[in-house]
Order: C-alpha cells, then sequence, then structure tokens
C-alpha cells in the first residue's frame, strides 16, 4: 500500500493579489522520512510557498494538505502537525529563552516529563545552558535563532519547515542543527528546508524543489537535476545557476 504523503502541495495558485499571483499551477508532495530542499533564486516563490503552507496565505487555486487534511477541515490538527523556523527570528523581546521553550511546550500539549527530557540536549547541543534566564531582548541574532531551532525540534513534530536556518549561526551550531536534521529524519519526520547554502544542503536532501518565477522547473535527487542540466557531475550550485539562466525558464 502507497505511504501518505506527509505534505501535498496540488496545483496551487497563490499569491498577494488574484490579478498578480506570485505562485502558478504549483504541485509537489513530501513523503515521511525525507528532507526535501526547497530552492531559487531571489524572489522565486520560496517564501510564498512557505506561507500557504503555514496557512498565512490561502491558495487562489488549488490544495494544500498535510496527513491528507487541509486547513479548514482541521486548524488544530493541522498546524501541529509542523513546526516552522522562520528565516528572521521571531520572539516576544520580554520573555527569557526558557519561558519561549515552557510556551512552546504547552502550545503543542507537550507533558512536563517529556519536556525535561528533551530540553537538556538541546540546550547542550546548540550551548545555551547558561542563558535560559535572558530575555530576548538581550540575545545576539544567532542566539534568537538558536532559540527558535530549539523550540520547534522540542515538540517532536512530524513535519519541520525550515527557511533559511544557517543564517546568523556559528559553525559548531550549524554542525548541530544539522546533526538534529539527520537524527529527526531517521526517525520519521520530514523536512522541508528552502536554503541559498547549496553546498551543504545538496550533502542531507533527499531531493530537491527547483523554482523560478513562481513555477517548479526540476524536481528529484540531484542526479536528476544534473541530467535537466547536462552536467552529469557538476556540483549542485552550478547545476541550479544552469537551470534558472537558460534561456528555456527565463
Amino acid at each position: 500500500m502507497p505511504v501518505q504523503p506527509i505534505l501535498e502541495v496540488e496545483r496551487v495558485t497563490g499569491g498577494y493579489s488574484r490579478q498578480q499571483p506570485v505562485l502558478h499551477d504549483l504541485s509537489f508532495h513530501v513523503q515521511p522520512g525525507e528532507m526535501v530542499g526547497l530552492i531559487g533564486l531571489n524572489g522565486a516563490g520560496k517564501s510564498t510557498t512557505i506561507k500557504h503552507i503555514l496557512g498565512l496565505m490561502l491558495p487562489h487555486q488549488g490544495e494544500i494538505r498535510l496527513k491528507g487534511k487541509q486547513l479548514a477541515e482541521s486548524q488544530e490538527q493541522y498546524r501541529q502537525t509542523f513546526a516552522y523556523v522562520p528565516e528572521s527570528p521571531l520572539l516576544y523581546e520580554e520573555l527569557t529563552v526558557q519561558e519561549h521553550l515552557e510556551l512552546t511546550a504547552m502550545a503543542y500539549g507537550l507533558d512536563s516529563a517529556s519536556y525535561r527530557q528533551r530540553i537538556e540536549p538541546l540546550l547542550e547541543q546548540f550551548q545555551m545552558s547558561k542563558l535560559t534566564g535572558r530575555m530576548a531582548s538581550h540575545l545576539s541574532k544567532g542566539m534568537r535563532q538558536k532559540v527558535m531551532i530549539m523550540c520547534a525540534f522540542l515538540v517532536q513534530p512530524e513535519l519541520y519547515i525550515i527557511d533559511e536556518p544557517f543564517l546568523g549561526l556559528d559553525p559548531l551550531s550549524m554542525r548541530s542543527l544539522l546533526e538534529l536534521m539527520v537524527q529527526v529524519k531517521e526517525s520519521g519526520a520530514s523536512i522541508l528546508i528552502s536554503s541559498h547554502i547549496l553546498a551543504t544542503i545538496e550533502r542531507y536532501c533527499d531531493r530537491f524543489l527547483v523554482m523560478h518565477q513562481g513555477k517548479l522547473i526540476v524536481s528529484g535527487p540531484v542526479e536528476t537535476l544534473r541530467a535537466a542540466a547536462g552536467m552529469p557531475s557538476a556540483p549542485l550550485d552550478d547545476v541550479f545557476c544552469e537551470l534558472v539562466t537558460r534561456d528555456g525558464s527565463r
């Protein structure tokens, strides 16, 4: 029996204006236990795609389903399926690191025992154990990003939606994040990650979605992208540049 995708995006057209949509007939899926890279130039529609998946924007046409359910069918179930790490950390300035973590645990219905079991390894992994009492307003950008990452991985959702997570992170924290992504993928969770650091995600993603001007122009493992670009042994950076600059996809 085929495994149901955790995320299904089917023929979605959408954006801020019906007269000038950003996304055009976009279709893709993410399977359980799969890490998928969403890549494209600035303005390609990656962030708009993520906003539609999160339910912050509604499609003009098409459907988005998480575990077979649309947002309108069950908002609570839909939103508890995923955790989101945004490009720019969004924290409550007057709450401490610990209060952010506890608030996240409450929002996802995480019990006290599970919270205690999960939080210490995360704090140690991201070198934040001594900073739990510090308010968000006193954190550097990198530390704020770590709080967002810890909140997402604390709740252990079935789908992680991660947008440009490496900005502001030091090399050790980048490695910690990559190790965590591998761990949750091996446990059966799914990851949709958008990043411009292609040399890094090339090593970790199972498949890639190449967006250009609001359309999906190529999708598949890196070998499929290389074949489409006619560059059978090139790194993902070079393949990507060829795909989005050739005449047929301008």
